[in-house]
Formats: structure tokens, C-alpha cells, sequence
């Protein structure tokens, strides 16, 4: 009997050349999605922009700021056909660990009330509810507050 040996998803740095391929993850798995100049402001200013794949995909990434001892966590998002197997956990781990080395004390991020899967994940990271950002997303029919976490480092 022979094992199917899959190659583990590995991180690099985003770059210009790589938007076009999160864009259409973006926009598959988002009613609102972050624009193509979201991404691109967000590597331009250096922030923390990561992917995660594997050599015949890209399975997630992720956008990180950090400034006076904070990480704000701003995009997490891992493909459709990949969700559910502990990718978003390891990609979050990975920007929990960059944070620390960049001298955070503290992780914050925002999620909708309405993403249920999203906000285990963040608890069961040791995030924990800190506050409401009223009217935060654009969504359906008008906008929808944003549940504020906060993680110490």
C-alpha cells in the first residue's frame, strides 16, 4: 500500500505580480471584496502581505500592519476549495509569529458578526471580543457592524 505524499503549503511575501490570482479568490469568497488597489497600497506601504500555497495553488494569504507595538490584522482569507482543513490556522499563526517578532504586544482585527467561521477560528486563536466598529462593511441592503477582537502577544 503507497501513501499520497501532498507537498505542504508554504508562505512568500506578496508581490505586485501575485494580485491577480488573490483578486479572483477575492472575489469568489467575499460579497465585497478588498479592491485590486487595497492589495496594492498594502504591499507598497510594506506591509505584511503573505500567500500561502501550494505548487498547484494558491491556498490563502493574508495582510498585516504593524505600528507602535500593535498588529492589525486587516485581510485573512483562505480559498473556498481549501477551507476547513486548519490552513487558516496555520496562515494565522504565521502572522501571530510575525507580529512578536516585529515587537507587537498586541494582535486587533475586525469580522463580521455574520462570518461565523471566521470568529471561531479567532477564539480558538485566543482572540477576544473588545468592542463593535458600528456600520464597519458595506453588505446587503445597508451596512453591518464589525465585532472588534484583540489578542495579547
Amino acid at each position: 500500500m503507497s501513501a499520497l505524499v501532498r507537498p505542504a503549503p508554504v508562505l512568500r511575501p506578496m508581490c505586485v505580480e501575485d494580485v491577480e490570482r488573490v483578486m479572483r479568490i477575492e472575489e469568489e469568497i467575499y460579497a465585497f471584496p478588498w479592491t485590486r488597489g487595497n492589495f496594492l497600497d498594502s504591499i507598497r506601504a510594506r506591509y505584511h502581505c503573505y500567500l500561502y500555497e501550494v505548487p498547484s495553488a494558491l491556498v490563502g494569504y493574508g495582510v498585516m500592519m504593524v505600528a507602535v507595538q500593535e498588529a492589525h490584522l486587516l485581510n485573512l482569507s483562505i480559498a473556498s476549495s481549501w477551507q476547513r482543513r486548519g490552513h487558516g490556522r496555520e496562515l494565522l499563526a504565521h502572522f501571530i509569529r510575525i507580529a512578536r517578532e516585529q515587537g507587537a504586544h498586541t494582535m486587533v482585527l475586525e469580522v463580521r458578526p455574520s462570518n461565523d467561521a471566521a470568529s471561531h477560528l479567532y477564539r480558538r486563536a485566543g482572540f477576544r471580543v473588545v468592542g463593535v466598529r458600528p456600520n464597519y462593511y458595506p453588505a446587503e441592503g445597508g451596512r453591518e457592524d464589525a465585532i472588534l477582537m484583540e489578542r495579547p502577544l
